[in-house]
């Protein structure tokens, strides 16, 4: 993917003191981040928890990656497991330890100690076991070394003070030979450790905590103290699965990047609400609503909208199988079974209750980083209550997607919603975290039950204020617009039913507006045929007023010719006074 970036983490971690403090890289994936290079070099830390946590497991991480990737020789000193019986626990997760002790890279020594046979005789010291240790570490110069654990050597000791003294003592040599030293030890009550003491002299001190809640087991991690260096002090979910043992070290600044791209939802007229552009990259998406409302489908359309694009989808299903989600989609005309093919597209099917927060928020981590994809969904987040309280599932994923954020991934989440609750609520409280929020919701009208979709919300962007008819058939998904009158919002077939009766009625509107046009054109029709007739009957009148006036004038110019050629023969007048005469009289007569 391109324009990745690295998890989020605290400005002063990542700048970091490490120019004067030196420090060792333990290869935990993510602990070094949350430490800001990993544990002190040249100095004792403690790992302390309970049983089962992960201590001598976190410490052969600190050691391997030493060994194979540093190329530094290492030692392990164990107080309980033999060499053999720590070969084959750690094959399970990849660890080939047998090959590296074989190429002199690791040293394994089993102190045995029993309790029963150890004789208390003269003053108590640890002189032989600093020869020991001194041994181990010059025969393959070791520049790492291991004490797993610390109480088994202290057990058969009763005088406390002798015992403090000598850790301290012990702490000190190891500290004056310059080897970074990784110590376990017991939780002890009200304590950090059994005795109450190595948490004080060592100079970073790491807990991890294996709890139980309403039978869901949680992991987590802290740092509880990092002399000379600034590290991350909350508490961070941590895994131990195939591949060994993982901090899932998510920051919650607000640093990320903002994407200005758009991508389409796959559903042409949700576009358009989206201002006919889609949502934004690397956003945070929440559907929320009551059962069947179609969330599931919705997401799902999100996904084959991204892979038919070319792009990875994720989608971490809580409630049906990858199989029954393929089935389902396939009979609203959304094919996911060849992205599945393809590649684009990947399911991981499993039940809310299977781990606590922490296991499912560092599982999806892990499956995000390794299959880069540019979009997740996770479908229904809802259930996540059932593994923990609401602040704890916020919380949980409030860390998920700020590392989406971050990483410039487009996150979709479905949250249920319970008939009789607020419907502008979530019940894990994270509406005020997401970019865009659509709420599906049913109207019930006239006995039928029909989908509606509005958008809450979509920050960034102008949107959609109206509802939309949600419709799921055999082609896909159709928005359509309701029909809003006095009865209020119409859905479904009372929607068809109000359009039609309004189609009635327009039709009605038309054939009488059309019977008025015939009769206005009927009017005007005759109206022009009697302007025509009497248009006619003008010309004609003027045609005789013209003639009788041409016949008059004639009959006026032969009186002329006659007066004149009288007046001739009478000598009486001139013949230009007549035709004067006749002028001026003909001017009056006008």
């Amino acid at each position: 993917m391109a324009n990745r970036r690295s998890l989020a983490l605290p400005s002063l971690l990542r700048k970091g003191p490490a120019s004067i403090l030196r420090k060792a890289a333990t290869g935990v994936p993510g602990f070094d981040e949350i430490t800001g290079g990993g544990l002190p070099k040249g100095r004792c830390s403690l790992i302390c928890g309970s049983a089962g946590t992960g201590k001598t497991l976190f410490a052969m991480h600190f050691l391997v990656h030493a060994a194979k990737e540093l190329n530094e020789p290492v030692v392990y000193f164990t107080f309980e497991e033999t060499a053999e019986e720590l070969a084959m626990n750690l094959a399970s997760i990849g660890h080939d330890i047998s090959s590296l002790v074989g190429k002199k890279k690791m040293l394994v020594e089993h102190v045995y100690l029993e309790r029963s046979e150890v004789i208390d005789g003269g003053e108590y010291d640890l002189d032989g076991l600093f020869v020991r240790l001194g041994a181990a570490i010059d025969q393959i110069g070791a520049k790492r070394l291991v004490l797993d654990t610390l109480e088994v050597l202290f057990a058969s000791l009763p005088n406390e003070a002798i015992l403090r003294a000598e850790m301290r003592r012990l702490f000190r040599w190891l500290k004056d030979r310059g080897i970074t030293t990784l110590i376990t030890a017991e939780r002890g009550q009200g304590t950090l450790t059994r005795y109450g003491i190595e948490e004080y002299v060592s100079d970073c001190v790491v807990l991890l905590d294996h709890r139980v809640l309403d039978e869901i087991t949680t992991r987590r991690l802290r740092v509880v103290k990092y002399r000379g260096s600034s590290h991350a002090t909350n508490e961070f979910p941590f895994l131990i699965d195939d591949r060994g043992f993982s901090v899932f070290p998510i920051g919650i600044g607000l640093d990320h990047g903002a994407s200005s791209e758009r991508r389409s939802t796959g559903i042409d007229r949700l576009d358009t609400m989206f201002g006919g552009k889609g949502y934004f990259k690397g956003s945070s998406v929440l559907i929320s609503g009551t059962a069947g409302t179609g969330k599931s489908t919705l997401s799902a359309w999100f996904a084959s909208a991204a892979c038919r694009r070319g792009e990875r989808c994720l989608y971490f299903a809580f409630e049906e199988s990858r199989d029954q989600i393929v089935r389902n989609m396939r009979s609203i005309g959304n094919d996911l079974a060849p992205f599945l093919e393809n590649g684009t597209l990947r399911i991981l099917a499993s039940r809310s209750s299977l781990h606590g927060l922490e296991m499912h928020l560092v599982t999806m981590a892990n499956a995000i980083r390794e299959f880069k994809p540019e979009l997740v969904i996770l479908d229904p987040i809802s259930n996540f209550i059932a593994a923990g309280t609401t602040t704890e599932v916020k919380a949980m994923l409030t860390r998920l997607i700020d590392m989406l954020k971050h990483e410039e991934i487009t996150g979709v989440f479905t949250s249920l919603t319970f008939g009789g609750s607020t419907l502008e609520t979530t019940e894990t409280t994270i509406s005020s975290l997401m970019d865009t929020w659509m709420l599906v919701r049913t109207y019930e009208h006239d006995g039928e039950r029909n989908r509606g979709l509005m958008i809450l919300k979509s920050r960034g962007m102008r949107h959609s204020n109206q509802v939309r008819e949600f419709i799921m058939n055999d082609s896909g998904i159709e928005l359509v617009d309701v029909y809003l009158g006095s009865s209020g919002v119409l859905m479904g077939s009372a929607r068809v039913d109000r359009g039609a009766r309004e189609g009635q009625d327009q039709r009605g509107l038309t054939q009488e507006f059309e019977k008025r046009r015939r009769a206005i054109e009927h009017k005007r029709m005759a109206t022009e045929a009697q302007i025509r007739v009497l248009q006619a009957s003008l010309e004609s009148d003027s045609a005789e007023m013209l003639q009788a006036q041409k016949a008059s004038d004639e009959r006026m110019a032969d009186d002329d010719s006659t007066r004149l050629r009288i007046a001739a023969m009478r000598t009486a007048d001139t013949p230009q006074s007549v035709r004067r005469k006749r002028r001026l009289a003909r001017k009056a007569s006008r």
